[in-house]
């Protein structure tokens, strides 16, 4: 008898395949698939998942897979997920955050971070509509954003408080308006600031 083939490596999983399947769980909890604790439980293993077979049993009984198999393809990091998440979700406690390159930019992404360095970079990223909205929850660290000509940033809405902020609404060379970043929600005891930098750079 044949011995088994051996089998192949686990693939590693990438932050955005984590925020892919929390935006599944968060849609699911939303239309009463999970309830609260089972959306607690799932979301505690994605974060701490490392491998794709290690998310996928997750959201599998939620997402319809193509061939009915149980398989359950995730996009690699680096490859931008099409279409646009509406919501992307980023946790962190005491650690760092880089979001840099070509990356699909959400309709909304929430920062719920704590006493953590995050940069942000919007020079390169696939814009999926005119506007950004930044929800920020956030404690103690720092919030970096990298932003190119055209790209304006309003803060109107942030609730600071213990805090800093370090923002020039725009690059302040006249480029027309190409993306209107908003930024709501409250920081607190941390710092925000903007740098401009020409795409590619």
């Amino acid at each position: 008898m044949p011995a088994d083939p051996p089998s192949s490596p686990a693939l590693r999983a990438s932050d955005t395949d984590r925020d892919l399947v929390i935006e599944q769980l968060r849609a699911a909890v939303a239309d009463g698939r999970l309830d609260p604790v089972e959306f607690d439980e799932r979301l505690d293993a994605a974060l701490t998942a490392r491998t794709i077979d290690a998310l996928a049993p997750l959201i599998t009984d939620l997402v319809a897979v193509p061939g009915g198999d149980g398989a359950l393809t995730l996009p690699f990091a680096g490859t931008p997920a099409e279409p646009a998440a509406e919501l992307l979700t980023i946790h962190e406690r005491h650690g760092s955050v880089r979001r840099e390159g070509r990356w699909t930019l959400p309709h909304r992404l929430a920062l719920r971070t704590a006493w953590c360095d995050v940069m942000l970079d919007l020079t390169s990223a696939v814009r999926s509509a005119p506007e950004l909205v930044i929800e920020l929850q956030v404690r103690g660290g720092t919030v970096e954003l990298v932003l190119a000509p055209g790209i304006v940033v309003d803060a109107n809405e942030l609730s600071v408080r213990h805090s800093s902020l370090g923002i020039s609404r725009d690059a302040g060379d006249h480029t027309p308006e190409t993306l209107h970043v908003r930024l709501v929600g409250r920081l607190r005891h941390g710092r925000l600031d903007t740098r401009w930098q020409e795409p590619g750079r």
